[in-house]
């Protein structure tokens, strides 16, 4: 039997149909891309795993489609293993509007999603572990005004513990307390010794909760690290009560007194934040998501100091 015969791609080129044909209606597209590329980098120092969404313009109205292998490649170039900075992030974007300068194409955006892992401390103890925050980065550069939108939004764990609750709850250990002594007048160590055995007559409900935090940062070429970590030491320190990683009991109870006293309605984590975070960054958008351990539904509030970027 005959071997097959190979033909000669130099006799045979491939065909380039985004190239060598025409789009048979006519019409600009606003975005044409790439989402879920899934990249290695550095973040803050550390390995992150990366979900990256990227796409261009296609002004030309005719053009029959964008070169998608540019955009994979240059983002393997600009991101691939290297840390995350303001600098490689509008690089990238750079880079993606020059290889489609044939097409016209004069702006690009990229939406990037990641953990950052950070080591944490117990509060009291020695102990430490680590916590992992959401990161998302939305970032668009249009070389018509040469200029780069550029927004950070991170997510942190904390516990809310509801100022009514507690009301309630100190109303009912009153009233058991008045119940008891109602007729006597107890010593310091009495009343020391029904206090453990009764303080908890009635516990506030508390929640896991979560601020989702967004900032607006200035960019270019040659800009350095993301200030991811001081946004979310700004947050935890803000709000007072940061989930924890490994405990013991002297760090339990510490943060049961954080608890106590940092009691707060989704309406005032928000102004807490707001106060807090908006004299370091600009346009700060924040959101809080309180997970009700009352109810089955959620409290949630938000402030934005600048409209959503349309990304």
């Amino acid at each position: 039997m005959n071997a097959p015969t190979t033909l000669s791609t130099a006799a045979f080129p491939l065909p380039d149909v985004a190239l060598q044909q025409r789009s048979t209606v006519n019409h600009a597209i606003d975005w044409v891309g790439m989402n879920g590329i899934a990249l290695p980098s550095l973040c803050c120092g550390a390995p992150a795993q990366l979900q990256l969404d990227i796409s261009v313009n296609l002004p030309s109205p005719t053009a029959k489609g964008i070169h998608m292998s540019r955009l994979y490649q240059l983002a393997q170039t600009h991101l691939a293993s290297v840390e995350l900075t303001k600098g490689a992030l509008v690089g990238l974007l750079r880079a993606v509007i020059e290889s489609h300068s044939d097409l016209g194409s004069t702006a690009a955006k990229l939406a990037l999603r990641t953990h950052l892992l950070l080591k944490r401390p117990a509060l009291i103890s020695d102990l430490e572990g680590w916590k992992f925050y959401p990161l998302t980065l939305n970032a668009q550069w249009d070389s018509n005004r040469d200029q780069a939108e550029l927004r950070m939004q991170v997510g942190v764990d904390y516990s809310s513990t509801c100022p009514c609750s507690a009301a309630l709850a100190r109303q009912l250990l009153q009233e058991a307390f008045l119940a008891e002594w109602r007729h006597e007048h107890p010593t310091p160590k009495a009343i020391g010794e029904w206090l453990a055995q009764h303080g908890s007559v009635a516990t506030p409900h508390s929640q896991r909760s979560q601020a989702l935090v967004s900032v607006s940062l200035s960019a270019s070429p040659n800009d350095g690290l993301l200030p991811i970590t001081e946004l979310i030491d700004g947050i935890e320190t803000a709000l007072g009560t940061p989930v924890q990683t490994a405990v013991k009991r002297v760090d339990e109870q510490a943060f049961a007194r954080l608890n106590g006293e940092n009691l707060m309605y989704v309406e005032d984590a928000v102004r807490r934040l707001q106060a807090a975070l908006q004299p370091q960054f600009s346009a700060v958008n924040i959101q809080v998501i309180h997970r009700e351990s009352l109810h089955q539904h959620d409290a949630v509030a938000s402030i934005n100091n600048t409209p959503a970027i349309a990304f």
